[in-house]
């Protein structure tokens, strides 16, 4: 009987401890993190094909609302300018200029150096064979772009016709006929390579040791959730590890996203140079060069948009 009479006391303590132990406990439990991801539709993005694969985001506790592929990084920073994106892997230069206008962006890993070809239709044989031809190009602003002004300058071509459009339209453009040449990143351009058009000049030959893409996240998502943000790090740097252990394998997971030949991608690859390594100087370099080209205003430093923090030595 005495049991039964206490039994609604110890009913209110059993509910209040349980509370208790909810309350202290909350904070410990993994949540998962909803953001918006993009990507910019080309072997650049190695990492986050292979860590999406291997369902490695997940595994962190990574919600991707979305996953959205860009056929360029000039397309990719109008997403990240109207919000729906909090994360992205994009080419330096669009990032810089996205950051130049007020996107509130912040650079927080390396994905690859390099990546990036001009390849020519039969009949140009040498870049000064370009003088007078029309060459296919992505927006100003785009890698490419740059690298093609400074083909233009350093080659001192004449008369180059500009034509402006995606990727995928300047392989149909040259097969066509309609240009004479396009700069590429990569794997567009190994594509054409294959072809049989010729790769004239690479990344590489133009610009030693030129930043090609960079992981960037919001300012808002540093702030108000930075394990997240290391997470993501973590999850870069772990891909990249194994997009340079088991290329193969990495360009058959390429290879079907992409909807591509993995004996393509496989060779794309390897004119890459897949690290998370990043350093100030290099970004101050793209910098200046894009205020060289009057595509930026002066003032923005590299030192601003990087976060050291959250930036880890691959192996």
């Amino acid at each position: 009987m005495g049991m039964c009479r206490n039994y609604p006391v110890l009913l209110r303590i059993g509910l209040l401890g349980l509370l208790i132990l909810t309350v202290l406990t909350a904070g410990c439990v993994e949540q998962s993190s909803d953001i918006g991801m993009a990507v910019e539709f080309n072997d650049h993005a190695a990492c986050a094909y292979v860590a999406k694969e291997n369902n490695w985001y997940e595994d962190e506790g990574i919600n991707l609302t979305t996953y959205e592929s860009y056929a360029t990084g000039m397309q990719l920073t109008s997403a990240l300018a109207r919000g729906d994106i909090q994360i992205a892997y994009i080419c330096l230069s669009p990032a810089i200029l996205a950051y130049s206008r007020g996107v509130p962006l912040v650079i927080v890993a390396g994905t690859h150096k390099h990546g990036y070809g001009l390849v020519a239709s039969s009949g140009i044989e040498n870049i000064s064979d370009l003088n007078g031809a029309t060459i296919g190009c992505v927006r100003e602003g785009g890698m490419v772009d740059i690298l093609l002004n400074r083909m233009i300058r350093e080659y001192d071509l004449k008369d180059v016709r500009i034509q402006r459009m995606e990727p995928l339209k300047q392989v149909i453009a040259l097969e066509t006929g309609r240009i004479d040449a396009a700069f590429l990143p990569e794997h567009h351009a190994t594509a054409a390579e294959s072809n049989g058009f010729q790769m004239l000049i690479t990344s590489h030959e133009l610009w030693d040791d030129m930043q090609g893409s960079v992981l960037i996240v919001k300012q808002e998502l540093i702030e108000d959730d930075p394990e997240t943000v290391r997470k993501l790090v973590w999850v870069t740097q772990k891909a990249t590890d194994r997009v340079n252990e088991n290329p193969d394998d990495a360009a058959m997971i390429l290879a079907k996203e992409l909807d591509s030949d993995p004996v393509i991608i496989r060779k794309s690859m390897s004119r890459l140079n897949y690290t998370t390594r990043i350093d100030v100087e290099s970004v101050q370099e793209m910098i200046d060069y894009m205020v060289e080209l009057g595509y930026i205003e002066e003032g923005i430093r590299a030192e601003d948009m990087l976060d050291n923090p959250f930036m880890q030595e691959d192996v």
